[in-house]
């Protein structure tokens, strides 16, 4: 596998990065599912999941993805880096779809694998694998793919991002390394609280 792959996945998954990890940083306040319970008596998502870190990551994500999109649009007018080959997300107009599909696509993947993990009786902060290292990718995967294909067979764009951008060794790199980068996070993120409450 060339490791012009490995870099083109990441530099694709990074608004969705910011947009999870800065949902998981400004999280407090009212929670989505406002409190209540499901019908097996457990909470429907819990404290964890809160509009506050939604807004928040969603804002975050697409602001680091414009910033992405602009790097690569520079990149690609250099012989020097245009080489590499990543993304702008379309350049605009989409990108402003795109990116979106990308950033909420990781909140909400990561919002409906809280729904299940509570179900099976998992509290806040349990490991629950695989489902807690590729829940934000799968959801970036899946809508990006639908914003895509809404956009283009609507007429709105000419070709389908999403089948034009992502081969299948694209997907491979982030389903294989996105669980490293999730334990490696979450760990990092423990032993933080933990010196902040000591």
């Amino acid at each position: 596998m060339d490791y012009l792959i490995i870099i083109q996945a990441l530099w694709l998954i990074l608004p969705a990065y910011f947009a999870n990890g800065f949902a998981l940083i400004a999280g407090g306040g009212k929670p989505i599912d406002f409190g209540k319970k499901y019908k097996d008596g457990r909470r429907i998502l819990g404290n964890g999941k809160t509009w506050r870190g939604l807004i928040t990551g969603g804002i975050i994500g697409m602001t680091a993805g414009f910033g992405l999109a602009f790097v690569a649009k520079l990149a690609s007018q250099y012989p020097e880096t245009s080489w590499i080959g990543i993304n702008d997300f379309t350049g605009f107009p989409f990108e402003i779809p795109i990116i979106g599909s990308i950033c909420f696509g990781a909140l909400f993947g990561d919002i409906i694998e809280s729904f299940f993990k509570r179900r099976v009786g998992k509290d806040r902060g349990q490991n629950w694998m695989p489902f807690d290292q590729l829940d934000f990718i799968l959801g970036v995967l899946f809508l990006s793919f639908l914003i895509s294909t809404i956009l283009h067979i609507s007429g709105l764009m000419e070709y389908n991002w999403f089948t034009d951008t992502f081969s299948i060794w694209h997907i491979l790199v982030l389903v294989v390394l996105t669980p490293f980068f999730h334990l490696f996070s979450n760990f990092v993120h423990r032993k933080t609280r933990s010196k902040k409450s000591s």
